[in-house]
């Protein structure tokens, strides 16, 4: 006896199985419509329970049909066995596997050379992890551990040579330094803009054989926490560059008519930045012009006969140099005191020169300097004798027609020295040269 299926709504077939190949042993089905109930077959009697509905779950198996042998292999439910169906039970895409994340954080360390210990351990954790889990990313992760091994020989090296030490220093000096020019004694450079009077907030350094704008000839180093004002900062960098001046160009004759002094100094803006530092610098008296060759002339290039032949005419110079304010006319005496003084000073450095060793060059021409240098301070006692302001000026006419004269040019050429006499205008015996220095803002 057949045992019809349950009522009600049949379950959804999968529309991703393919449709079941037909049951060789499984009746036909009948009518228009499979599985639905058939009425009783002709000649059954009536009341007759409907025969069982032929669907994809056929009812008991009644054995083979004719003709067919014996022995075949029944499926769970007494029916013919079932077989799969090729690819059910898969999806139709495979999912990739994960990148490992430590190999990623490996190559970054190793690229950025950050922490190269800690680099190369992430990588060789990541291949760990990569061949544990079946996860991707093993070439990152031998790229980390490679740089990082690459950067880790770097900072041994640099600790075992002391090379570590000095980028730190280089690095703490450039943070100290921001804002500032960076510019020392004995540089050259050119400034950006059409003309050196402007600020200066950036220079190109050059060789200070050819054509440039300014020559560095000394810096200062301010002090204090908070900006000391423009007025300040000027002050001292008139009385310290004056001074830096002497001790880089020793021969005053190199400082000609077309160069005048220069101070680089910081403003409010750039001392919070940490700038400290004035910088004296030579340039053109013309805003638009520049200078030729360096006028550095101290002890790093001078050699001992230039050396103290500068010594001994700055000495006389330096006296020169004080001649008092007042004319004769209105202070006679002051003038005569400072005429016996500067006919000593002649007189005791024409005694050095005549003592001193020279080159056969420069013997001669140093001789007759010095038979010239004898005669001018003759004239500077005469002066400082002077009872009256004619006779004081007669004697210092004469004693001035020396300075700078025709012997001193040669005796400069025979020492290799600069021969142009310089230009003393109104403005020099008060120490402000042309009249055009001045300061600018870096």
């Amino acid at each position: 006896m057949s045992i019809p299926p349950p009522s009600g709504p049949q379950p959804p077939q999968d529309p991703y199985r393919p449709p079941q190949p037909q049951d060789p042993y499984a009746p036909h089905p009948q009518g228009p419509a499979q599985g639905a109930p058939q009425g009783p077959p002709a000649g059954a009697p009536q009341g007759a329970p409907p025969s069982p509905p032929q669907g994809p779950f056929p009812g008991p198996f009644q054995g083979p049909p004719h003709g067919m042998p014996h022995g075949m292999p029944q499926g769970p439910y007494g029916g013919p066995p079932s077989y799969p169906v090729w690819g059910q039970g898969y999806l139709p895409f495979n999912r990739p596997a994960p990148v490992n994340g430590v190999a990623i954080a490996a190559l970054v360390l190793g690229v950025l050379c950050f922490l190269p210990a800690v680099g190369l351990v992430l990588g060789i954790v990541a291949l760990v992890q990569i061949r544990r889990r079946g996860e991707r990313g093993k070439g990152m992760a031998i790229g980390g551990a490679v740089l990082s091994s690459l950067g880790l020989a770097l900072w041994v090296t640099m600790l075992a040579t002391g090379g570590a030490s000095a980028v730190w220093e280089g690095f703490k000096e450039g943070a100290s330094g921001a804002g500032t020019l960076s510019l020392a004694k004995g540089e050259c450079f050119d400034v950006p803009g059409d003309t050196f009077r402007e600020d200066v907030y950036d220079v190109d350094k050059v060789s200070c054989s050819g054509e440039h704008d300014a020559e560095v000839f000394g810096t200062v180093t301010l002090t204090g926490s908070g900006y000391p004002g423009d007025d300040s900062v000027t002050d001292t960098a008139e009385d310290k560059c004056w001074t830096l001046q002497d001790g880089y160009t020793m021969d005053p004759w190199l400082l000609t008519e077309e160069v005048d002094m220069y101070y680089l100094t910081p403003t409010q803006e750039s001392w919070d930045w940490g700038d400290r530092e004035i910088t004296c610098v030579f340039a053109n008296t013309d805003e638009r012009g520049t200078l030729t060759g360096s006028l550095r002339a101290d002890r790093t290039t001078l050699d001992a006969d230039q050396l103290f032949f500068l010594e001994a005419m700055a000495a006389v110079d330096e006296v020169l140099y004080e001649e008092p304010e007042a004319y004769a006319e209105d202070d006679l005496e002051v003038n005569r005191t400072w005429s016996g003084e500067a006919g000593d000073a002649t007189g005791e450095q024409a005694e050095a020169l005549g003592g001193h060793t020279w080159s056969a060059e420069a013997q001669q021409p140093v001789a007759d300097l010095v038979k010239d240098m004898r005669d001018a301070a003759e004239e500077w006692a005469k002066a400082a004798d002077a009872t009256d302001v004619d006779t004081f000026y007669e004697h210092y006419d004469n004693a001035y027609a020396y300075v700078d004269g025709d012997t001193t040019v040669t005796a400069r050429e025979a020492l290799g020295l600069a021969t142009t006499p310089p230009s003393y205008g109104e403005d020099y015996e008060d120490g402000s040269g042309s009249g055009d220095e001045g300061g600018l803002d870096v």
